[in-house]
């Protein structure tokens, strides 16, 4: 890969405004595809999910797929966009292999919605207005294997292979304005804007949204200006980037390039850019000038959308508790303060955390043990909380047995770790591991009186007044009985027993 040289961060900006401009691709939940009857499920034999219709075959004829247009327009609303009382959808001629057409099936110069913003928090509190141009229906392309080269890309590869199951389906392209005046924190807000659209489009249920499957990809056009002037830079455009991480890594390090560049004389290239995860750099693509000319022109085999305005309006009274109102509420009902809120959406935890409220457990138990030890094994195994084997029901079951005293806390750890192994529910662990508390008086009695016995010293120094020493008695029947003993009445019994009052 070519060394690229870069400016300082600080430096780069000490000089330049960054200008940003999103645009972000959701590949929409829905059974078939947006044109056609073909079936969207993942993971099929390569082709086996084609038609006529999504292959452009001469005299096949689409038909707009409804819930596409309902998801689309509420993803407008959501944004706080218009709807259009009519749009039509367009022809974007282009080719590209994995284009069975040879044209995408988009709307162009009439969107289903337009001019709207979103609100986004920054980490420490601060709310940035994104303004959105547009939101429109369009369909993906198929998918291409390049096979035989280093990097998976077409460049060094042997041959190719194309798979247009995935051609057709219905994605919304949202498109933002552009983003001005976030300085030093562009890369933060570019991230914080697809975090929270991700969260937006999963509270919509219109899409899974999730990135690494590619179900939701953003392009992170960026331009510098230099300081007081008006007039944008020449923008690249880094293409694909599927995660929250690499689209602030993508921002920041095109900030660092175009300033290298335009420090040392040289001119901004107006292209693609493809971004590697490895080490958060960019490599140029493809030319790409203002003059490129895709052809639109209206699809003539469709008809134009129409939504009333009593659908839009029911629509609109459909929608959500949004997820910034939504964080808002819980905050204050949880008790957590900001910093501890941003922890608990930065490890993708509040859903989680509400599912286990509604399965009966206390909100400070349900963040506790999301958040402690069930966030250290997903660190540890390289996970997101969501794809750990156990539920939000089991966590509220450990929970229950912890309030109840049947496990204290070392005990609903190890009960977790038996969950987690695949050991079973928490009871099935709890009673094939013997994990329950020793409750029974006579037992901790028993162990009480030996760790006495064993320690004469130590009890001595409790019957003269330094009745910490207590912790060291307490330690040695906690060991004698695996830790499942009640530690608080331990030391009860302890010093009832050595005649000291605690």
């Amino acid at each position: 890969m070519t060394v690229i040289d870069l400016e300082s961060y600080e430096d780069a900006l000490a000089t330049y405004d960054p200008v940003m401009g999103l645009e972000v691709h959701v590949e929409l939940g829905t059974k078939t595809k947006m044109f056609c009857g073909c079936s969207t499920e993942l993971k099929q034999d390569a082709n086996s999910q084609t038609c006529p219709v999504c292959l452009g075959l001469p005299g096949a004829l689409p038909v707009v797929n409804e819930i596409g247009v309902e998801s689309a327009i509420k993803i407008g609303l959501a944004l706080n966009c218009e709807i259009a009382e009519w749009c039509r959808f367009a022809r974007k001629n282009y080719f590209y292999p994995d284009m069975p057409k040879n044209f995408q099936t988009s709307q162009y110069d009439e969107p289903i919605a337009y001019d709207g913003y979103l609100d986004v928090q920054l980490e420490d509190g601060e709310i940035f207005r994104v303004q959105i141009e547009r939101a429109h229906m369009e369909e993906d392309t198929g998918k291409s294997t390049h096979v035989g080269g280093a990097t998976g890309r077409i460049h060094g590869a042997s041959h190719s292979l194309l798979d247009y199951n995935r051609a057709g389906i219905p994605l919304i392209e949202i498109v933002t304005k552009p983003i001005e005046g976030a300085g030093a924190r562009a890369p933060e807000v570019a991230k914080a804007y697809v975090a929270e659209l991700r969260e937006l489009i999963k509270a919509l249920g219109v899409s899974e949204a999730r990135m690494e499957m590619g179900q939701m990809r953003c392009d992170v056009n960026l331009s510098l200006r230099p300081h007081g002037t008006e007039t944008f830079g020449t923008r690249s455009e880094t293409k694909n980037v599927n995660s929250l991480r690499s689209v602030e890594r993508a921002a920041r390090f095109e900030i660092q390039r175009h300033a290298a560049v335009l420090n040392s004389g040289g001119t901004i290239v107006q292209e693609t850019r493809h971004f590697h995860e490895e080490d958060g750099s960019t490599t140029a693509g493809r030319i790409k000038d203002n003059a490129e000319d895709y052809r639109y022109f209206p699809e003539p085999d469709l008809v134009p959308v129409a939504p009333s305005r009593d659908w839009v309006e029911e629509l609109r009274k459909g929608l959500p508790e949004l997820p910034r109102l939504r964080r808002k509420r819980l905050k204050e009902e949880w008790g957590v303060n900001e910093h501890d809120m941003q922890s608990i959406l930065n490890a993708g935890a509040v859903d989680l955390i509400v599912a286990t409220t509604d399965a009966g457990a206390p909100s400070d138990q349900a963040r506790k043990w999301w958040m402690g030890e069930l966030a250290r094994n997903a660190n540890e195994t390289g996970r997101s909380l969501d794809e750990l084997p156990v539920t939000p029901a089991q966590v509220a079951r450990v929970a229950e047995l912890v309030t109840s005293g049947d496990l204290n806390d070392k005990l609903a750890r190890q009960v977790l770790e038996g969950v987690l192994a695949g050991e079973g529910d928490p009871d099935t662990v709890v009673e094939k591991r013997g994990l329950k508390v020793v409750s029974d008086e006579g037992a901790l009695g028993t162990a009480v009186d030996e760790a006495i016995a064993a320690n004469a010293a130590i009890a001595d120094k409790i019957r003269g007044g330094k009745v910490a020493a207590a912790g060291a008695l307490v330690g040695a029947v906690m060991k004698a009985t695996r830790g499942q003993a009640d530690a608080a009445r331990v030391r009860e019994l302890i010093l009832e027993k050595l005649g000291v009052e605690g």
